[in-house]
Formats: C-alpha cells, sequence, structure tokens
C-alpha cells in the first residue's frame, strides 16, 4: 500500500505543476544531461544510441529492445521473468546498468533484471561496449548500459499517451509529460504494465501456469538554472513491481517475488568557461520479498540503501586537451533474511585525460583506484586512440583493466559468506574498424578479454560458499550495419547486427554455459506518407546448458520473426495507430532449459502526442 502512495504523490506533484501551460514545446538543443562522460571519453570504444522509433517497436521491456537490436545475448526464466544478459561473452553480473551517471547494478546479487526495466521513460538509451571499469566501476566488463534523462529549457508544454493492448492480457500504459521555462524544466513519465501471460505451449500441451506480472514506473526530473553558469537537477525514479514466477510442472509451488526500488539524484553543475564543476549526491534503495508459496504468509526479505557523493572537476587546457579529476564515495546499508546488517564503504579517485591531435587522431588515458576495508581493490586504467585514415574509414583501438566486487551476498551471507574474496579483474583489448560510404556505416570490432578470480559458489562440506577460481578467456567479434535509402516519398532503411563469441574456462577449455557462439539481428523498415512497416529478425545459437558441454542437454539455436505496420494522422502526424505480430512463425523455442517461450502474438497500439 505504502508504495502505491508514493507513486500516486510522485504523479500528482508532478501534475499540479503542469496546471496552466498551454504552449507548444520546441524541443531544440538538449541542454542538461546527467552522463556527459559517456560522450566525452568514450570515443575509442564502440557506442550506439538507439532511436525514439526502435525503442517505440521493442515494447515493453529493456530485453525485448537490447536482444533484437543489439549483439547482446539475453536468458530468460520464461516470457517476463529474470532476465540476464551475456554482453561479450561475460556474465549478468559484468554488465553494469547507469542511471543518469550512476551504477545501479544490485547490490545484492550484482546484476540486473533487465525484465524490470521499462526504457520507454528514459529519453536516451546507449549501449556502450567494452570495459568500462574506471568510467562506472565494479559490473563494467562485457560493456555497460545507458538510461539517461535530459532537459531542455526552452518553453513549452508536451503530453504524450501510449497505449498497448494484446495477446495473454498483456497491456501497457505510459504517460509522458513537460512544461519548461527559460529557468525551470520538470519532466515525467509514467507506465504501468502488466500480463497474465497465460499463453498456450507451442508443439505441445500446456500452457504457461502463475506466469502473471504487474509494475508501475515513475521518473521524474527537475531542473533549475541557477544563473547562467549554474544548474541543479533531480532525478528521481520509483519501480514498484509483483511477478509470479512461471511453473515448469503444474505440481510445483507457485511463487512470487515483490520488489521495489527507489533512485534519487541532485546534480549541481557550474560551466565557467574552461572549467566544469560537478557535485552529484544519490540515495538509492532496493527491497525485494519473495514468497515460496503465495498462498501462504511467510517470505523472505532484503534491502539495501546506497548513498553517494561524486565530485567532478573539468579542464579545458586548450582547445585540444581536456582533463577530469573525480572523487567518489559511497555507502552499502544491507540487511536481509540471511544477512545481518552490514556496511560497506568505498572510496574512489579518477582521472581522465582526453587529447585531440588533430582533426583526424586523438587518444584517451583514464585511471582508477578505490579505497575500502571489504576488499583488496586493484589500480584500473583504459588507454586508446582513434585515427581516421581516410574519409571513409577510422580505425579505433583500445586496451584496459576492469573489475567486478563481490557482492553483499558473495561477503556477508550467513554460514557461507566468504570475507575475504578478491574483485574479479579482466585485461582487455580490442580492435575496431569502421566505414562510411554515403548512406552505409559499417562497424567491425574483435576483442581479447582475459578475466581472472571468477566468483563462483562451489560446495564446501555440506554447504556452498564463494571463492576465486576461475580464470576464463574470451574472444569475437562483433559488427553492425546500418543503411538509409530515399527516393521521392519513399524511405528504406535497414539495420544488421552479428557477433562471434567464444567464452571458454581456461582450465577446462569449455565454452561457459548460455554463451552462443553466434547472434545476429536484422531489421528492415520501409515508410510512404503516413504509412510505415518493419520487419524483425533475431537468431540465436544453440547453447551449452552444462559446464561439460554435453551436446544432448544443449538449448537449441532458434530463429524469430516480427512484423509491424503503422498508421501517422492529425495534422502533424502527431497520432500514430500501430499492429505488430512477434514470433510470426510460431516457433517453438526456450531461452533457457525447460523454459518455453510464447508462439505468435499479437499487439495493438496508439500513442498520441498533444
Amino acid at each position: 500500500m505504502k508504495h502505491t502512495i508514493l507513486l500516486f504523490l510522485a504523479t500528482f506533484l508532478f501534475a499540479s505543476t503542469l496546471y496552466g501551460q498551454d504552449k507548444p514545446i520546441d524541443l531544440g538543443e538538449v541542454l542538461i544531461v546527467a552522463d556527459t562522460k559517456l560522450k566525452d571519453f568514450s570515443n575509442t570504444q564502440e557506442t550506439v544510441t538507439l532511436s525514439d522509433s526502435i525503442i517505440r517497436k521493442s515494447k515493453p521491456s529493456l530485453t525485448n529492445l537490447l536482444n533484437t537490436n543489439t549483439t547482446i545475448y539475453f536468458k530468460e526464466n520464461g516470457a517476463g521473468m529474470v532476465s540476464s544478459p551475456s554482453f561479450r561473452g561475460t556474465t549478468a553480473q559484468q554488465t553494469a546498468v547507469v542511471w543518469n551517471g550512476i551504477n545501479i547494478n544490485s547490490q545484492l546479487n550484482g546484476q540486473t533484471d533487465f525484465n524490470t526495466i521499462n526504457p520507454t521513460v528514459f529519453d536516451e538509451l546507449t549501449v556502450r561496449s567494452g570495459g568500462g571499469s574506471v568510467l562506472y566501476g565494479s559490473g563494467a566488463i562485457g560493456g555497460t548500459i545507458h538510461l539517461t534523462n535530459t532537459l531542455n529549457y526552452k518553453k513549452g508544454f508536451r503530453n504524450s499517451v501510449s497505449l498497448d493492448y494484446g495477446s495473454f492480457d498483456t497491456y501497457a500504459v505510459t504517460y509522458t509529460g513537460e512544461v519548461a521555462t527559460n529557468k525551470f524544466n520538470t519532466k515525467i513519465a509514467v507506465n504501468r504494465s502488466g500480463s497474465k501471460n497465460d499463453f498456450e505451449y507451442v508443439e505441445k500441451e500446456g500452457k504457461n501456469l502463475n506466469g502473471s506480472f504487474y509494475n508501475t514506473s515513475v521518473n521524474t526530473t527537475i531542473g533549475y538554472k541557477i544563473d547562467s553558469v549554474n544548474s541543479l537537477t533531480l532525478y528521481n525514479y520509483v519501480y514498484d513491481g509483483e511477478r509470479h514466477f512461471s511453473l515448469i510442472f503444474p505440481s510445483e509451488l507457485p511463487t512470487k517475488y515483490n520488489d521495489f526500488n527507489t533512485r534519487n539524484l541532485l546534480e549541481w553543475k557550474g560551466d565557467y568557461a574552461n572549467f566544469t564543476s560537478k557535485l552529484k549526491l544519490a540515495y538509492l534503495t532496493e527491497e525485494y520479498k519473495y514468497f515460496p508459496n503465495i498462498d501462504k504468509p511467510g517470505f523472505s526479505t532484503a534491502n539495501v540503501e546506497s548513498f553517494m557523493a561524486k565530485y567532478d572537476a573539468g579542464f579545458n587546457i586548450s582547445e585540444k586537451i581536456q582533463v577530469n579529476g573525480v572523487v567518489d564515495f559511497t555507502q552499502n546499508k544491507g540487511e536481509e533474511t540471511n544477512i545481518q546488517q552490514e556496511t560497506r564503504n568505498i572510496t574512489a579517485f579518477n582521472l581522465l585525460l582526453k587529447h585531440n591531435v588533430s582533426n583526424r587522431f586523438l587518444y584517451e588515458i583514464t585511471a582508477r583506484k578505490e579505497i575500502t576495508n571489504t576488499y583488496e581493490s586493484p589500480f584500473l586504467y583504459s588507454a586508446g586512440a582513434s585515427f581516421k585514415a581516410t574519409s571513409f574509414y577510422t580505425v579505433k583501438v583500445n586496451t584496459s583493466k576492469n573489475f567486478r566486487i563481490p557482492t553483499f551476498n558473495d561477503l556477508y551471507w550467513q554460514g557461507s559468506g566468504n570475507p575475504d574474496l578478491k574483485p574479479e579483474t579482466s585485461y582487455q583489448a580490442e580492435l575496431g574498424n569502421h566505414f562510411n560510404f554515403q548512406n552505409i556505416e559499417l562497424g567491425i570490432t574483435g576483442y581479447y578479454n582475459a578475466l581472472q578470480d571468477m566468483i563462483r559458489w562451489l560446495p564446501s562440506g555440506s554447504a556452498w560458499m564463494p571463492v576465486n577460481t576461475e580464470k576464463v578467456k574470451i574472444y569475437g567479434l562483433e559488427s553492425q550495419l546500418g543503411w538509409n535509402h530515399t527516393i521521392g516519398k519513399h524511405h528504406f532503411s535497414a539495420n544488421a547486427t552479428y557477433a562471434y563469441t567464444v567464452s571458454k574456462n581456461d582450465k577446462t577449455d569449455k565454452q561457459l554455459i548460455y554463451v552462443p557462439y553466434h547472434k545476429g539481428t536484422a531489421t528492415f523498415g520501409y515508410a510512404l506518407n503516413q504509412f510505415s512497416a518493419y520487419y524483425q529478425f533475431l537468431y540465436v545459437g544453440e547453447v551449452f546448458t552444462n559446464s561439460d558441454n554435453d551436446p544432448k542437454y544443449n538449448v537449441d539455436a532458434y530463429n524469430l520473426s516480427t512484423v509491424g505496420l503503422d498508421y501517422s494522422f492529425g495534422r502533424n502526424k502527431n497520432y500514430t495507430l500501430g499492429f505488430t505480430v512477434r514470433n510470426l512463425l510460431n516457433t517453438a523455442y526456450e531461452s533457457v532449459a525447460s523454459r518455453a517461450m510464447p508462439g505468435r502474438n499479437y499487439n495493438l497500439h496508439i500513442n498520441l502526442n498533444f
């Protein structure tokens, strides 16, 4: 009940600021962006920003968006259930999710469940491949996913409503609104999603039982320009979700999982000619309740409170040289059914340098060192260069050392936690080749990653405990292709990705479980006047589910097709009606062994902008 009240109050407070505004908004240039390091110090690695149109086509979850438009592989314990990524052959704990410049991976299990994030409530979504621990801390080994909100200080008022309804009583309602003056801006995005998720199995008897889920999220951004150089911005995010876990067998006990997360970030930014000052204060909470039998009141629970303070001083020594010094402090307080209350303090020092030697050549050097009494922290670094060899060819090279710290569960689980764990460390190198021929863009990147001290939970007597054991070698190839062409009123587009990934245990020379050797995506679009259509294709190769790579336990390869049709109408084409068919060929497939996914399903949506 308290969660519902908080969500209602957040919506009410924002709505009161909108009352009486009636001018159309001019989007203009974005002036306030929280995560400037993503743009300033990612020039020697691969970054892809997904457009609004792609995000709208891939609703409702972040899993679906990234699975069908990037090289990241996902395994889902059924539709809408727990979703874990494998970015460049790493694990879910080695992929960092960054919200407005803040790493938000769980302090309990070290990862983010991508099915609990609705991408439509964020203004920008960027994928940054490769190591990023110097900038974003623990877990940024395979890559980082950036969820960003932006503000604009041009006068106006804008609203939009999106309504979705589809198979299995799946629905989503999203409202976004913004009101702005020259000195003040308030923006909100509210989403409510849910589904009975009771689909019939394909090619076998039965249906998905106990698979329903419901969630609400509120994302608010408030900005105030103190004067021409100083501004204050408050970012707030609230998520409240309930999810029943699908059964493999009807005889199993039905379970469910409730989670409630809040994120609050206050930023004071001063832009003084050749000097930029940023002070960030953040307070984050995560709380869950797991019910092993939904018919009984008993549950296990955990909660973590995190406080972060970060100061970033940036100097433009000249037009070509930029230097940043960053100091940040993080305190995590955690408690759960199996963990006594524990507190962890971490202080980090960062130094970053970018030098644009010429219009064709630049290099970046960054370093990070943490101080904590919980574990032995390694010295981290990243160094890279970008060279534009010709008008159509650019080469990028980067090397880095990255890490992942032990989680609260790893360190403090009663009877099993291991306070002597060392962080996982990884040494990486990559070479990127980028080609641009008029309306065609092609990127091909090869990479190598040596991972040490992987944390694994292994049996020790009658219990299990985490230890540093494995060494993993990862190497592979990623490619992205984009094409756009217009003939008269006919607009054509195509985008494709392909990843070849080898991720092997150094001792056994076996591929890690749930890491496919091959994954590919493709999207083809066509637009004429008010009509637009697209076809989307996803291929995922077979994966091993046993560490000995016994093929009889493999999850088979599968390919999926999605088609969609949109019609825009209204004076400024500000209304859109659309229809989507997912899994067009009604393919029977599993992402995780024994976890069937839905067959052909349908979605009807309407977007209203006013």
